[in-house]
C-alpha cells in the first residue's frame, strides 16, 4: 500500500541532520518510535503524479475559465505574472502544510497509535477535505488587514509587490523556524507580514506608519492568536486532571513500552482527534492562501474573477432593487447634495476612519450608482470585460465602508435603514466574496501534499523536547482534544488562530499537569520564537515591497 510507504520525502536529506535550536535528550526514549523508514520509489513516482496532476489542473481551470469569456490573449506579460504569482501563493500553503503537520500527528505518532508513515497520510488527507469543505471566512477576514488602496489596485505593479512581499516573507519565516525544529505559527507569521506590507506602504507615501493597517482588525486577530496558547495550556492541563479523576486505568498516565498500540479506546480517541485536527487546520489555515490567491486572479484577471458570475439573473435583480431602497433611505436620513465623485470621500474614510459630513451622501451616491450598473447588465455575468474591475472596485468600497461606519456608530440610522444597509452589504459579499472550486482543489492539494514533506523536524520536537517525560496516552489525547475543539471553534468565527501555538501549549500544559515538567530551554526558544515572528514578518514583508516597487 502506497501509504504505508510515505514517511517523508525529506527524512533522508542532509538537512535532517542539521542541529536545532531546541533542547536534546543524552539518549533516545524507551519508546521513541521508528522515524527513520526509507521512502520508497514508487512513493517518489506517487507524489510527483499528484504533484504535476495538481498543476495541470490548475492551468486546465485557468485556460477554461478564459476560453468561456472568449478572451483573446494579446500579451503573455500578465499570464506569465499570474503564474509566478500563484506558484508562490502555493508554495506558501505547501511549506505550511509540512510545517504544521506535526501539530496533528506528533501525538499518534509518539503514542504508537498510528506508524508514522499511515500518520502523515492520514493528516494529510483530513487536510485535503478541510480545505475543500471551507467556508471562506477566514480568507476574506485575512483580506480585511490589507491596505484598501492596494486591494483597489491589486492588479497594478504594487499590487503584484504586495503579494509577492507578503507570500514571500511568510514563506522565508517558516523555512526558518523550521530548519531550526521551531513549531512557530504559520497564521502569525502570513499576519505579519500583511502589517509589514501595510507599515511600508503608508510610509512611502509620506503617511504615518500606523495608518497604514486596519488596526481594529488586527488587533482581533492578534487577541485571537495571543489567547488561544493560553486556552491551549490550560484546557489540556485541565482535561488531564479531570481524565485522571475520572479514569483510573494508571496505563493510561505512563510511556508507551517499546511499540505497543494504547488500548483500543483510547487508540480510537487519539486517531479521531488527530482526523479533527488536520481537518481543521485544513480548513483554517487553507484559507489563507486561498483568500489571496483570489486577489491575485481579481488582478490579473478580473473579467473572470472580480465577480461571481454564477450568480442567477433574478439575484442580480434583486441585488439592483436593494441598492436602490438603500440609497433612498441613505438620501432620506442625510439629504445633502451628493458629490461629483464620491469614490475618494469614501476611500477617504475607510483609511482615516474620519468620518465628514460628506460621507453618507457619498456613500448614497455609490450605493445608487452601483445598483444601476447591475441592472442595466441585466446580471454579472453580462458585465464587460473592461467594466469588471470597477464594478467590484466599487462594491468592495461600498462593502468595506458599510462595514466601518456600523462598526463606529457612524450615522445613528434607524433600524429600517440599518437593516437595509447590512441586506445591501450582504448582497455585496455574495457578489464578490467568492472562491472557485479549482481554486479550493489546487490549495488543498498543495496543503495536503506538503504534510508529506519534512514533517520530521517539527515531530520531534512536539513529541521529546517540550516535556521532560515521554508523551502519554492520556496527554495526547488531552491536548489533541482541546486543539481540535478550539481550532473548530475559531473557524466559525472566521478568526485565524494559530494550530502550532494550540497543539505545542497544550502538550506542555499536560506536562505540567502530569508532574513531569517542561525543558525549559525547548520553551524558551519556542517562545522566543513566538515573539519575534510578528516583528520579523513585518520587517522582512516591509523591506520586499519596498524592493519590488523598485523593481517593478
Amino acid at each position: 500500500m502506497i501509504m504505508g510507504d510515505i514517511p517523508s520525502l525529506a527524512e533522508n536529506c542532509p538537512l535532517m541532520a542539521t542541529p536545532s535550536l531546541t533542547a536534546s535528550h543524552t539518549s533516545a526514549p524507551s519508546g521513541r518510535p521508528a522515524l527513520d523508514k526509507k521512502t520508497s520509489p514508487f512513493t517518489y513516482v506517487i507524489f510527483f503524479a499528484v504533484l504535476a496532476m495538481g498543476m495541470l489542473f490548475t492551468a486546465y481551470s485557468l485556460m477554461h475559465d478564459m476560453h468561456e469569456l472568449g478572451t483573446v490573449v494579446t500579451t503573455w506579460t500578465p499570464f506569465l505574472l499570474l503564474g509566478v504569482a500563484l506558484l508562490i501563493a502555493l508554495g506558501f500553503e505547501f511549506v505550511n502544510g509540512f510545517h504544521d503537520t506535526a501539530n496533528a500527528v506528533a501525538t499518534v505518532i509518539y503514542t504508537h497509535s498510528l506508524p508514522p508513515n499511515v500518520a502523515v497520510v492520514w493528516s494529510g488527507f483530513f487536510n485535503f477535505l478541510g480545505v475543500l469543505l471551507s467556508s471562506g471566512a477566514v480568507a476574506f477576514g485575512i483580506i480585511a488587514l490589507l491596505p484598501v488602496e492596494l486591494i483597489l489596485q491589486v492588479g497594478s505593479s504594487a499590487g503584484f509587490a504586495m503579494i509577492f512581499a507578503l507570500l514571500i516573507a511568510a514563506i522565508l519565516w517558516n523555512l526558518g523556524t523550521w530548519w531550526l525544529g521551531l513549531p512557530a505559527s504559520s497564521s502569525h507569521t502570513l499576519i505579519g507580514s500583511i502589517i509589514g506590507v501595510g507599515v511600508a506602504n503608508a510610509l512611502m507615501h509620506g503617511r504615518d506608519g500606523t495608518s497604514g493597517v486596519d488596526w481594529a482588525q488586527a488587533t482581533k486577530i492578534g487577541y485571537a492568536l495571543l489567547l488561544s496558547p493560553l486556552v491551549g495550556f490550560g484546557c489540556a492541563a485541565l482535561l488531564l486532571l479531570a481524565l485522571r479523576a475520572f479514569v483510573k486505568n494508571r496505563s493510561l498516565y505512563k510511556a508507551p513500552e517499546g511499540n505497543a498500540p494504547p488500548p483500543w479506546w483510547i487508540r480510537g480517541l487519539l486517531i479521531a482527534t488527530c482526523t479533527g485536527v488536520s481537518f481543521a487546520h485544513g480548513s483554517n489555515d487553507g484559507q489563507k492562501g486561498m483568500g489571496l490567491i483570489m486577489l491575485i486572479l481579481v488582478g490579473t484577471l478580473p473579467m473572470a474573477y472580480a465577480l461571481n458570475r454564477t450568480m442567477p439573473e433574478e439575484q442580480s435583480l434583486q441585488f439592483a432593487a436593494v441598492a436602490q431602497v438603500t440609497q433612498q433611505a441613505l438620501v432620506k436620513s442625510a439629504p445633502q447634495p451628493a458629490p461629483a465623485d464620491p469614490r475618494p470621500i469614501l476611500s477617504d474614510y475607510v483609511r482615516s476612519k474620519e468620518a465628514t459630513p460628506q460621507l453618507i451622501p457619498a456613500l448614497a451616491a455609490l450605493t445608487g450608482h452601483i445598483g444601476e450598473e447591475v441592472r442595466g447588465y441585466g446580471s454579472l455575468a453580462k458585465v464587460p470585460a473592461e467594466a469588471m474591475g470597477n464594478v467590484r472596485n466599487d462594491m468592495y468600497l461600498a462593502s468595506e465602508s458599510i462595514r466601518l461606519m456600523d462598526k463606529n456608530k457612524v450615522g445613528n440610522f434607524d433600524a429600517d435603514t440599518s437593516s437595509k444597509l447590512q441586506l445591501f452589504k450582504q448582497q455585496i459579499d455574495n457578489a464578490t466574496r467568492f472562491i472557485p472550486l479549482w481554486v479550493k482543489i489546487a490549495v488543498a492539494i498543495a496543503l495536503g501534499l506538503g504534510t508529506m514533506v519534512g514533517w520530521k523536524r517539527i515531530v520531534v520536537t512536539v513529541g521529546e523536547k517540550i516535556g521532560k517525560t515521554h508523551l502519554t496516552y492520556a496527554q495526547g489525547a488531552s491536548a489533541e482534544t482541546v486543539a481540535m475543539l478550539t481550532i473548530g471553534a475559531a473557524d466559525m468565527f472566521g478568526l485565524p488562530v494559530s494550530t502550532t501555538h494550540v497543539l505545542s501549549s497544550g502538550v506542555a500544559g499536560t506536562m505540567v499537569a502530569n508532574g513531569g515538567g517542561l525543558q525549559m530551554k525547548t520553551i524558551r526558544n519556542l517562545l522566543m520564537a513566538w515573539v519575534l515572528t510578528l516583528p520579523a514578518a513585518i520587517l522582512l514583508s516591509g523591506s520586499l515591497y519596498w524592493l519590488f516597487t523598485q523593481i517593478f
